[in-house]
C-alpha cells in the first residue's frame, strides 16, 4: 500500500496488472503470480509440472455453472452476469481479492481453448472492481 503525503493520509492501492494465458502455454518470468482459475484440474497437466502459485478452484464458476455454459456457449453475457453473482455471494472471493491486489503482476490461466469465452475476463472484472 502506498500513501499520499498530504495532511490527512489516504490509501492508493497499488494497480495489479492482470493478464490472461493458457495452462499448456509456457511459463515466463512476465507472468509474476500464476493462479488456475479453473476449478477442474487441466487434463494432460501434471500437477508437479503446472507451475502455479494458487489454485482458485473454490472462486471458478461452480459445477453447475460450468455444465450449464458448456450447453450454452452462445450465451456469455448470460454466463457473465451469473458467474459474476456467484463472486458476490462465495464467502472466499473476499479474501482471493485480498491476495490478488497484494500482487503487482498476476496471470490467470486456464485449460479452456477460447480464452475471450471463458471466466478470466470477468474474474478480472471482479478484482478490479473491489
Amino acid at each position: 500500500m502506498f500513501y499520499n503525503n498530504r495532511k490527512t493520509l489516504t490509501k492508493i492501492r497499488a494497480m495489479t496488472q492482470i493478464k490472461f494465458k493458457r495452462i499448456y502455454e509456457e511459463k515466463e518470468s512476465s507472468d509474476g503470480f500464476r493462479v488456475l482459475a479453473d476449478r477442474l484440474w487441466p487434463r494432460g497437466v501434471k500437477k508437479e509440472d503446472a507451475d502455479i502459485d494458487y489454485w482458485a478452484k473454490e472462486i471458478a464458476p461452480s459445477n453447475e455453472l460450468r455444465k450449464w455454459y458448456h450447453e450454452n456457449m452462445n450465451k456469455y453475457d448470460d454466463f457473465y452476469k451469473k458467474f459474476t453473482l456467484e463472486l458476490e455471494e462465495n464467502p472466499k472471493s473476499q479474501d482471493f481479492v485480498k491476495l490478488i491486489h497484494t500482487k503487482t503482476n498476476v496471470t490467470l490461466l486456464t485449460a479452456a481453448k477460447e480464452i475471450p469465452e471463458s471466466q478470466l475476463e470477468i474474474l478480472k472484472d471482479f478484482i478490479e472492481k473491489k
